[in-house]
């Protein structure tokens, strides 16, 4: 009966432990997507070059990838020190991913004014030797969601010290339409419209964000059920012994 148990246990700790994996194994090939198929798509962001989506995905991937599998071998080879560094590991995520959540609320207000600030400070690389994939996410950015600039397209004289946009800001694409009339320009705010893309698909974001922490609670309660159970099962076969 206890065997039975601890078998079945052991059966649903791989299981789990394997869906972590395997979602791992998505959120890396996702970014391995981006990377290959928009290579030159990097980053809006001029203090954080690295920081792209695909670049985010990659590193999130592999963490979780490398995760889960120290959680399954441990499973399979029932190791306390591999069972006991994947609880411990999956606990720290746990807690950061509450406390990130936590701060992006309190702190909502600094984060976008500071969004802002760097986005602006891009602006000023567009076109710039060595930045392609600043310049081209710029492009894409504008051309998608029909906007120009951070908070208006005035951001983009600046850049150029005169009364003109680039062409991915017009209404109808064409050379050298960034010189014409503005009334032939998108007036509304890329960041807006990201900002309001995102919470129109917050829901999407919710619901998979649920799913992975009721996924990483399960795990934390049958690993920590097992431990238990096995210290206890440890206990009672030397009480036992020593009986004997």
């Amino acid at each position: 009966m206890a065997e039975g148990c601890m078998r079945s246990l052991r059966y649903g700790m791989v299981f789990f432990n394997l869906l972590f994996w395997l979602g791992g194994c998505g959120i890396l090939g996702v970014g391995v997507w981006l990377s290959v198929t928009q290579g030159n798509f990097a980053t809006l962001s001029s203090s954080l070059p690295s920081l792209s989506a695909a670049n985010l995905l990659i590193a999130v991937g592999t963490i979780i990838m490398v995760i889960g599998c120290l959680g399954c071998v441990g499973a399979v080879k029932e190791s306390r020190p591999l069972l006991l560094s994947f609880f411990i590991l999956l606990l720290l995520i746990f807690f950061l991913e509450i406390l990130s959540i936590m701060l992006f609320f309190v702190y909502q207000d600094q984060i976008d004014h500071y969004a802002q600030m760097d986005l602006k400070r891009g602006l000023q690389l567009f076109g710039t030797e060595g930045n392609v994939g600043l310049t081209n996410a710029w492009m894409i950015v504008q051309t998608d969601f029909r906007c120009c600039g951070v908070t208006n397209h005035t951001d983009w004289f600046e850049v150029y010290n005169a009364s003109r946009v680039p062409d991915s800001c017009c209404l109808e694409y064409s050379d050298n339409c960034g010189l014409v009339n503005p009334g032939t320009w998108w007036t509304a705010p890329c960041y807006e419209r990201v900002k309001d893309w995102i919470q129109q698909n917050l829901v999407a974001l919710w619901i998979f964000a649920l799913c992975t922490a009721l996924t990483q609670v399960q795990t934390l309660v049958t690993q920590l059920y097992s431990s238990v159970h096995n210290e206890s099962a440890l206990n009672a076969y030397v009480s036992v012994s020593s009986i004997l």
